[in-house]
């Protein structure tokens, strides 16, 4: 049916579109799945969440399925085509009559309406209906935003009463004196956009009543500690309690003030208990793939979440589940966060590489969103491939240091020639990876079976797992660790503010075992963009550590990344509109 469409002749709207004319209903992919009527929770005809906690506890003695992680090479600004290769894997899957499930993570509105796109997969490997898997979806974003906020509220609004009343007067509110600094404030408001005019402002302007005046800003709702909760949490219990634990401010005398301490936990728990619900949507070949948590791995953990992945383990046979950017981010919380708190192993990693990228770096022209490839990108040439093939090499040596061997998956373009692939193959199969090209992108499942088949025999490959550190680790050493043994610096340099933070870190058993997550750009191996290829020779200069203690990480912040990127010249929602006779929604992609 899908295959029949033209990729190459038809915007990704408009594959989906016409794929979404004879898709599944919800209640025929809930029932195809196994699952029984009373654990789908619709949304209309053609979506809904599964009730997580009625599964699992049915399904409890049921076997694991296959468990594949999908990462990535350093991408260019166009991506790697990550998800349209996990959608292509679990095609390829179904093509080859195996029960498999996937679970991707929610696009955030600010690549949708930006430059990147929806993260819903492109030609012939989409996640569909397109439309409210880009606007909304059953809402877990929006839940994200309100939450956060409310704690913002709480935080600003105890701020103005504990300046405008004395004690006897916030004792008849039977408030206790919080004393918060307002030079200690840890959050800032959320919303889902690319706003860059928002990352710093100044609120509580007027009179004593307006507020209390200080500096503030907004970070992007993906970015928020609650969509890092989200991932991680494994029941609501758990997400009450973590939500309990985030830290808002810190009060005068250097203690942490929590939500908890603003007596707000609950009522934003109240806000996201639904969401821990997955959404279940479907490939374009009908396949289930579950929706759940947040992108941005570059400043988040950036994974389809635990609920999600403990769902398609028990659902199917293979499960293909997702992590942010390149394997020295996604992969590597993947890895050290996700797996420790999940309990799962991975059978199989898979690194996407396209040629395109490895060109550029080898050294090829520049990559702009928005810009026509250079010539370099669309004609043989393969000397620059070779040369860029050391940043495919340093990530299977990321993978592989996991005790698990990767799939290569050289994700085709029509510019690409054989003897560009088979340069591509031979690099890393001696590196130790296996490699496969996939057309899914052209050919739907049918273009993936070649990939699919190379995925099920490292799957059947004995593996041997391993964490690349342990909780005991002071912080330190693991945060060099990662720097050295994954970004392949020679060390790491801390400004004297993030200095002082590690030395208080360290200093407090409870904090110094949680997690680390490192925020890093995307666009290189390194902190700065501009290094492609394998960078060797620098250093990592860290120059804020944040805590998340609800999502249970310490947040190491390296180079010049914000938690609120900003809206390109020309972004997508220019080409966004809707056709008023049918109502339908166009120009997503």
């Amino acid at each position: 049916m899908t295959t029949k469409l033209d990729p190459t002749k038809l915007a990704d709207w408009e594959v989906a579109e016409a794929a979404e004319a004879t898709m599944k209903t919800f209640g025929q992919l809930g029932q195809e799945l196994g699952l029984q009527g009373d654990e789908l929770i619709p949304y209309g005809k053609w979506l809904g969440r599964v009730d997580y906690r009625a599964v699992l506890d049915r399904l409890e003695s049921a076997p694991q399925a296959k468990y594949i992680d999908v990462t990535a090479i350093t991408p260019t600004p166009l991506g790697e085509g990550k998800t349209t290769t996990a959608i292509g894997l679990i095609q390829g899957l179904g093509r080859l009559g195996e029960r498999v499930t996937g679970a991707i993570r929610q696009p955030s509105g600010g690549p949708t309406f930006n430059i990147k796109g929806s993260a819903a997969g492109g030609g012939l490997a989409q996640c569909i209906p397109l439309t409210p898997f880009c606007l909304g979806l059953t809402g877990d974003i929006d839940s994200i935003t309100n939450a956060h906020n409310l704690a913002m509220v709480a935080l600003t609004s105890r701020m103005q009463h504990e300046r405008n009343y004395d004690d006897a007067r916030l004792a008849k509110s039977n408030l206790t004196r919080l004393d918060i600094d307002p030079e200690r404030i840890e959050l800032r408001w959320a919303i889902d956009f690319c706003a860059q005019s928002l990352r710093n402002i100044v609120i509580g302007r007027g009179g004593k009543m307006d507020g209390y005046e200080m500096d503030s800003g907004f970070q992007i709702t993906v970015s928020s500690e609650l969509m890092a909760i989200l991932a991680v949490a494994v029941d609501l219990a758990d997400l009450r309690a973590r939500i309990a634990r985030i830290i808002v401010a810190y009060d005068k005398a250097g203690n942490p003030v929590t939500t908890a301490d603003l007596e707000v936990d609950g009522a934003m728990t109240a806000w996201m208990a639904d969401s821990l619900n997955p959404t279940l949507m479907q490939t374009l070949e009908g396949q289930p793939v579950f929706v759940h948590a947040g992108p941005f791995a570059n400043i988040a953990i950036g994974q389809s979440s635990i609920i999600a992945d403990r769902l398609g383990t028990k659902l199917s046979d293979y499960h293909v589940t997702e992590s942010g950017f390149g394997a020295d981010i996604g992969f590597e919380k993947f890895w050290n966060l996700k797996c420790r708190y999940s309990g799962l192993q991975p059978s199989a990693v898979v690194i996407v590489a396209t040629i395109r990228a490895l060109k550029m770096h080898g050294g090829g022209p520049e990559v702009k969103p928005g810009i026509p490839l250079d010539a370099a990108y669309r004609e043989e040439n393969l000397e620059l491939l070779e040369k860029g093939c050391e940043n495919l090499i340093a990530h299977i040596e990321t993978v592989k240091k996991s005790g698990v061997r990767p799939v290569v998956c050289i994700n085709g373009f029509h510019s690409d020639t054989p003897k560009e692939i088979a340069l591509v193959r031979r690099v890393a199969e001696e590196n130790g990876a296996l490699a496969a090209e996939s057309q899914h992108w052209m050919e739907g499942g049918d273009g993936s079976i070649e990939f699919a088949e190379t995925v099920m025999e490292a799957c059947r490959e004995e593996s041997d797992f391993k964490l690349l550190y342990d909780l005991s680790m002071p912080l330190r050493e693991r945060i060099d660790l990662i720097a050295r043994e994954v970004y392949g610096a020679d060390g790491v340099s801390y400004t004297d503010d993030a200095t002082t933070r590690l030395d208080a870190l360290e200093a407090d058993p409870a904090i110094s075992e949680l997690g680390t997550c490192m925020v890093k750009t995307h666009l290189s191996l390194s902190h700065d963009p501009a290094l492609k290829g394998r960078p060797r020779g620098w250093t990592l200069p860290i120059r804020d550590i944040l805590v998340y203690k609800g999502a249970g990480f310490v947040v190491p912040v390296a180079g010049a990344i914000t938690l609120m990127p900003g809206t390109a010249s020309n972004p997508a929602y220019r080409g966004i509109d809707v056709d008023v006779d049918t109502g339908k929604v166009k120009g997503l992609f």
